[in-house]
């Protein structure tokens, strides 16, 4: 279950030869998981450890195909329990504005992931200012209920990039480890996208 105020931010460097490599905060800036993002990787497949030494896995996020557009990623615990599974929607997220699926472990959709501005998507797209003055943000809705479960934004400099994880409200079908696998996954797509 989310628990309300809880917040998360999930670092990476911007300078990383061949794949990519970020930590997990809590709320009091503590390292509470780390992960080694592959360069090429045709299925990506991010497993989130308690430490570098990559010797405690915690949560994992596999896609079911090969990379492609519009991929389903499962989204789950190192025992393979499911936590549900998102599904990115497309062309359009890639060219446009970014706009996720939100499946439970029956796969049921439950809610949706979306870019906060349309204008500013395209723009943050091609032109590489736009990003740095007006960061990516995204509100984790139910569906049928537009008030945000979830915001995460991205922010960045020259050096390290970051997307924090505000949650808003409890909600008993959103875990806090399924945001917090939804925000390792954007990490992941933002840093695949730039190669």
């Amino acid at each position: 279950m989310t628990q309300a105020g809880e917040r998360y931010t999930i670092r990476k460097k911007v300078f990383k030869f061949l794949g990519a490599a970020f930590h997990v905060y809590d709320n009091r800036g503590n390292v509470i998981g780390y992960c080694k993002q592959r360069a090429f990787k045709l299925k990506e497949d991010l497993r989130i450890f308690t430490g570098e030494d990559c010797a405690t896995e915690f949560l994992r996020m596999k896609a079911r195909n090969v990379i492609d557009f519009g991929a389903t990623y499962d989204i789950m615990m190192p025992d393979g329990t499911s936590l549900g599974s998102v599904r990115r929607k497309g062309l359009a997220s890639t060219f446009v504005r970014d706009h996720w699926l939100i499946f439970n472990p029956e796969g049921t959709q439950i809610g949706e992931i979306n870019e906060d501005n349309a204008g500013l998507a395209v723009a943050r797209r091609f032109i590489p200012l736009v990003s740095l003055l007006s960061p990516q943000k995204f509100d984790v809705v139910k569906l049928n209920d537009p008030r945000p479960i979830a915001t995460l934004r991205t922010h960045m400099n020259i050096f390290i990039r970051r997307i924090s994880i505000s949650i808003h409200q409890e909600d008993s079908d959103l875990d806090d480890l399924m945001i917090l696998g939804i925000g390792c996954l954007l990490a992941a797509f933002e840093q695949r996208d730039e190669r």
